[in-house]
C-alpha cells in the first residue's frame, strides 16, 4: 500500500501549480470576454456568451520563472500586484510579535481563570469567545500554541482533562476563523483577491460566528461537565494517570499566576481600538493596504511603549514578529503568480468558459454550496489560508458573475470552507502541534469534534444558500 511519508510544503505545491498553468497555455486555446461595467458591483464583469478565441501567448521557461516576482509588481509596468498585501502581512506581524513581548494577552487569561475558581466550567465560554475574537479579527492561529502549556494544567486542576483545553483552545480559534469578519490573512486577502471590499458580506459571516460559537461553547461545556461528574467518561481516561504526571507533578497549576498590570491593561484596550479604528478607517475613510500597514505600525510602536518595553526589546520583538510570517507575505506573492501566468497566456478567461458551462442553468444555492465544498476538498491541498485564496478567489469569484452570486459570498464560501475542514486536516501544524503538546492522539481528536463539525457543515450550508436568496 503507497504511503506519503511527507505532505508537499505550500511553496512546493504553487511552484507546480505555476509551471502546470503555464503548461497548459501550449494547450489550452486563448480567449477573452467583452466585458462591460456594472453598475450595482463597481466593476467590468464578463458577459455570458461572449467568449471568443484570439492569438494564444504561450508562457515560455522564462515567463515561468518570471511568474512569483511579477506576483508581487508587473516588472514591465510597475504596477502592483501583491506587495502591498504582503507587507500589510509583515507590519500585522510585527504588531501582534510587540503585543506578545508585553505579556498583556497572556497574563490577561490566567488573571480571568484565578478569579473563576469554584465555578472553572466558566472558563470555557468566556475564554472561547475570546480566542473566536482573536481568530475572527487577525486569523489567530500559531500564536495559539503557546497557550497550551498555559492551559491544560489550570484544566486539569479544575478536574477536566487536557482535551477540554485543546477544545477551548482550537475550537475557540477555529470558530473565529469559520467566521472570519475581518481576519487580514484570510478575508481580506481572499476579498482583495475577489475585488470586493472585506466589509462586503460581514453581516452574513457575523452571522456564522455567532451561532457555531454558541453551539461550540455548549458542545464542549456539555462534555466537560459530564468528565467532571464522571473522570470515567473521559475519552482519554486511560492516560489519565500519565497526564497528571506530565502536566501537573506535584505543583498546584495556579501557583505563581503574573499580576496584570496597568500598563498591561492599556496594550489590551490598545490591541482592540486597533482593530476598531481600522474597521472605522476602511468603512468610512476609504483605506486600504497602505493605510493599515501604518496603523498596524503605529499602533505597536504605542503598545510597545505602553507596554514599557525597552528600545531594543519593542523593536527586536517587531522584527521578530514579522519574521513569523514572512511565509505568508512570500506565499501571497507566489501564489499571485498563478494568476499572472494564466493571464499573461490569456486562459483565464478560457477556464471561466468552462465552468461557465458548468453552472450555466445551476441555481444560486447550487453554485454557492459546490463553491463551498470545492474550497474544503482545496484545503487539503493548500492549508495555507492565504495561499489559498489568492489561488483559488481569482478563479471562483467570477464564476459568481456567472450564477447571479454577489463575489462577497464567494468569499464567505471559501472562508466557511477552509475553516470547516481545519478542525480535521492532519495536514494543518497547528491542529498537529497543539495535539502533540496536550498527548492527545488524532483519532480521539476525532471522535470528540466529528459531531461538531457535521453541525458546522449543516450550518454553512443553510447559511449560505439563504444568503444568496436574500
Amino acid at each position: 500500500m503507497l504511503r506519503i511519508k511527507k505532505f508537499p510544503n505550500t511553496f512546493t505545491i504553487l511552484f507546480f501549480l505555476i509551471s502546470f498553468f503555464a503548461m497548459l497555455t501550449y494547450i489550452l486555446p486563448a480567449g477573452k470576454y467583452t466585458r462591460e461595467m456594472n453598475e450595482q458591483l463597481g466593476r467590468e464583469v464578463p458577459l455570458p456568451g461572449s467568449y471568443h478565441v484570439i492569438e494564444s501567448s504561450p508562457q515560455g521557461f522564462f515567463d515561468t520563472l518570471m511568474a512569483p516576482i511579477s506576483g508581487f509588481y508587473d516588472p514591465v509596468s510597475g504596477v502592483i500586484g501583491a506587495i502591498d498585501v504582503s507587507l500589510f502581512v509583515l507590519m500585522v506581524g510585527g504588531f501582534l510579535g510587540i503585543v506578545t513581548k508585553t505579556g498583556a494577552i497572556d497574563t490577561g487569561i490566567a488573571r480571568i481563570m484565578v478569579r473563576l475558581k469554584g465555578r472553572e466550567i466558566y472558563m470555557i465560554p468566556i475564554l472561547m469567545t475570546l480566542f473566536a475574537l482573536g481568530g475572527t479579527s487577525y486569523g489567530m492561529a500559531e500564536e495559539s500554541l503557546a497557550f497550551y502549556g498555559l492551559l491544560i494544567p489550570i484544566f486539569m486542576t479544575a478536574r477536566f482533562d487536557p482535551l477540554v483545553a485543546v477544545a477551548v483552545i482550537f475550537v475557540g480559534t477555529g470558530v473565529g476563523t469559520l467566521g472570519s469578519t475581518i481576519n487580514p490573512f484570510g478575508t481580506v486577502i481572499a476579498s482583495n483577491a475577489a475585488s470586493v471590499d472585506f466589509l462586503s458580506g460581514v453581516e452574513l459571516r457575523f452571522v456564522i460566528l455567532a451561532v457555531a460559537l454558541v453551539v461550540g461553547c455548549g458542545y464542549v461545556m456539555r462534555y466537560a461537565r459530564k468528565i467532571q461528574n464522571n473522570p470515567d467518561a473521559s475519552l482519554l481516561a486511560h492516560l489519565r494517570h500519565d497526564h497528571e504526571a506530565h502536566f501537573l507533578g506535584d505543583k498546584d497549576a495556579t501557583d505563581n499566576l503574573p499580576v496584570l498590570t496597568a500598563s498591561q491593561k492599556g496594550v489590551l484596550i490598545l490591541f482592540i481600538l486597533t482593530f476598531s479604528i481600522m474597521i472605522y478607517g476602511v468603512s468610512v475613510l476609504g483605506w486600504w493596504m497602505a493605510e493599515m500597514a501604518t496603523l498596524f505600525i503605529f499602533m505597536g510602536i504605542l503598545c510597545g511603549i505602553v507596554g514599557r518595553l525597552k528600545e531594543d526589546d519593542l523593536i527586536n520583538s517587531f522584527v521578530a514578529g514579522a519574521a513569523d510570517l514572512i511565509g505568508v507575505a512570500l506565499i501571497v506573492g507566489v501564489a499571485r503568480g498563478i494568476v499572472v501566468v494564466m493571464e499573461a497566456g490569456n486562459i483565464t478567461d478560457t477556464i471561466l468558459n468552462f465552468a461557465e458551462g458548468i453552472v450555466a442553468g445551476k441555481s444560486s444555492v447550487l453554485f454557492i454550496n459546490t463553491v463551498y465544498w470545492i474550497e474544503m476538498l482545496l484545503s487539503f491541498i493548500v492549508p495555507s489560508t492565504s495561499g489559498l485564496a489568492v489561488m483559488s478567489m481569482p478563479i471562483l469569484a467570477p464564476l459568481g458573475d456567472f450564477a447571479n452570486t454577489g463575489r462577497e459570498l464567494v468569499v464567505t464560501a471559501f472562508m466557511s470552507g477552509i475553516g470547516t475542514i481545519l478542525f480535521i486536516t492532519p495536514t494543518y501544524g497547528v491542529l498537529m502541534g497543539g495535539l502533540a503538546i496536550a498527548r492527545i492522539p488524532y483519532i480521539t481528536w476525532l471522535k470528540f469534534i466529528a459531531p461538531l463539525v457535521a453541525f458546522f457543515v449543516v450550518l454553512n450550508c443553510v447559511v449560505l444558500s439563504i444568503g444568496v436568496t436574500l
